[in-house]
């Protein structure tokens, strides 16, 4: 006969806890048996070893010998205005002022502008600049004597025209939440150099995060291992990265040793693949306490690196993110991510202005990224290591109306039809644009790309074929650039 008050007693005692690792066992081997029966992060032997899943930062190889082994991806939230900067149209000077023509607003939808708003001359001066005779504007003094060192890409396209989607769909393919970002795919897929540091790094500055937030540097549904790790120029680099008061580091290291004997045997009872996500997360972290506060720290580089960056150590700089990013792929760093927030140009304010504002913003960025792409070269880092340049959309040729009103200051909406963004090092041609938009800027009449080509070009200068690294979740196989993406040939070497 059953006891029905000892039966009760036991279900009692199992917690919910217990009862999702009871019911997840099955799932997490058959997570398992899809990570070591074929989808791998390479698509070769070495992503289905089971070395690989005990050590899933290990290096790994791509399934091609690439000609960039790391990048440095430059972001300017808020989406700097092309106009002003790189695509230079005097047409449009000649139209300023003069009320838009319907036919650029019919069927057209803006994220401010309503009515018929004017159009907006370019409020900078350009010259062309280097044997390759790029427009490169006033703005960007220190930059334009690279015009020789960088392909220029002027007909990029995006369908967001809001900046959270816009930028989600930048760094994880996808405008909507819960896909890997494109930092978290190349760790992946590659693993990384140092066993020391993170595989992909995230520097911002700006005063703020962007506005899809971490988001933009998660793992969505990889395993979080491949998650992007913040670090900060000011402060400990990493979050209770320091122990607390009365734990040295032996006490740290047999305190983690007894946490990840338990998850081990954790691991052996369930075969969950997170678990050793767990484990690994651990044994970095314990790893990091040395190593990042060593490789963050700027103060002890030499004068002329300084000056030539235009640092100030302890500052949460974008000039100071730069020499970061020089320190860090110099130490293996396979994927390194800034974001510069206050790009965005609506003519609210001063600060948001197009002449006034956007000349601020490119101050602070103009001699450090200069700095970053002659220090990478003067150290022969800049050949394997891939520098991306660019924002999340681009600018309105006409200014920015609200209700039928001008704004207090000339700004520009938000403009997905076409925008420039450039690529250096790591295998891309120097001197080269490729793209071409019309007499004022609205539209690509040559050589328009979409984010996801741009996607491609980056993981194909990695070695990879980007149709074939993908990811099984929800029953399918998924990628980075999801069902489109080609290579831009035309810019690689």
């Amino acid at each position: 006969m059953i006891d029905k008050y000892a039966a009760t007693d036991t279900l009692r005692n199992v917690s919910r806890r217990h009862f999702l690792i009871e019911s997840a066992a099955g799932l997490g081997a058959v997570a398992l048996g899809t990570l070591l029966g074929g989808c791998g992060s390479a698509g070769t032997d070495t992503a289905n070893d089971l070395s690989s899943l005990m050590d899933p930062m290990m290096p790994k190889p791509p399934h091609l010998p690439g000609k960039a082994k790391r990048v440095i991806y430059l972001h300017m939230a808020g989406a700097p205005s092309q106009l002003e900067l790189f695509d230079f149209k005097p047409e449009l000077q000649k139209l300023n002022n003069q009320l838009c023509p319907p036919s650029l607003l019919e069927g057209k939808r803006f994220a401010f502008i309503r009515g018929t708003p004017r159009m907006l001359g370019p409020q900078a001066v350009f010259k062309q600049r280097g044997q390759s005779g790029a427009y490169i504007s006033e703005y960007l003094p220190h930059f334009a004597g690279l015009a020789d060192e960088v392909s220029f890409l002027k007909g990029v396209t995006t369908d967001q025209f809001n900046h959270a989607p816009a930028q989600l769909f930048v760094h994880t393919g996808s405008p909507r939440l819960g896909r890997p970002s494109i930092g978290s795919w190349v760790t992946y897929g590659l693993g990384t150099e140092n066993s020391n540091l993170p595989g992909f790094v995230v520097l911002t500055s700006g005063g703020k995060t962007p506005d899809a937030g971490k988001s933009v540097w998660g793992s969505g549904f990889l395993p979080s291992v491949y998650q992007g790790v913040q670090c900060r120029s000011e402060g400990d680099p990493v979050l209770f990265l320091s122990d607390p008061e009365g734990v040295d580091r032996e006490l740290k290291k047999k305190t983690i040793e007894a946490i990840n004997a338990v998850n081990r045997q954790h691991y052996q009872e369930y075969n969950d693949p997170e678990t050793l996500t767990r484990i690994a997360q651990y044994e970095m972290a314990f790893r990091m306490q040395v190593s990042v506060p060593e490789v963050m720290n700027i103060n002890n580089e030499p004068a002329h690196i300084h000056q030539l960056y235009g640092t100030t150590p302890g500052e949460a700089s974008f000039a100071n993110n730069c020499l970061l990013a020089r320190k860090l792929v110099e130490q293996g760093v396979r994927f390194v991510q800034l974001f510069d927030w206050g790009w965005d140009s609506h003519g609210t304010s001063e600060g948001e202005s197009v002449d006034i504002g956007l000349r601020n913003k490119c101050r602070l960025i103009d001699r450090p990224m200069t700095a970053l792409l002659l220090d990478l070269k003067q150290r022969g880092l800049l050949e394997e290591t891939l520098v991306v340049w660019g924002g999340e959309f681009g600018r309105t040729p006409m200014e920015e109306n609200r209700e039928g009103k001008t704004m207090p200051f000339h700004g520009r909406d938000h403009h997905v039809d076409a925008f420039t963004m450039w690529m250096a090092g790591g295998g891309i041609k120097q001197g080269m644009t490729w793209g071409e938009t019309d007499e004022i800027g609205y539209y690509p009449i040559n050589g328009k790309v979409s984010l996801h080509d741009v996607q491609a070009t980056i993981m194909n200068q990695l070695g990879f074929d980007h149709e074939k690294l993908t990811y099984h979740f929800q029953g399918r196989p998924f990628r980075l650039t999801d069902v489109s993406g080609k290579v831009i040939s035309e810019i690689v070497t």
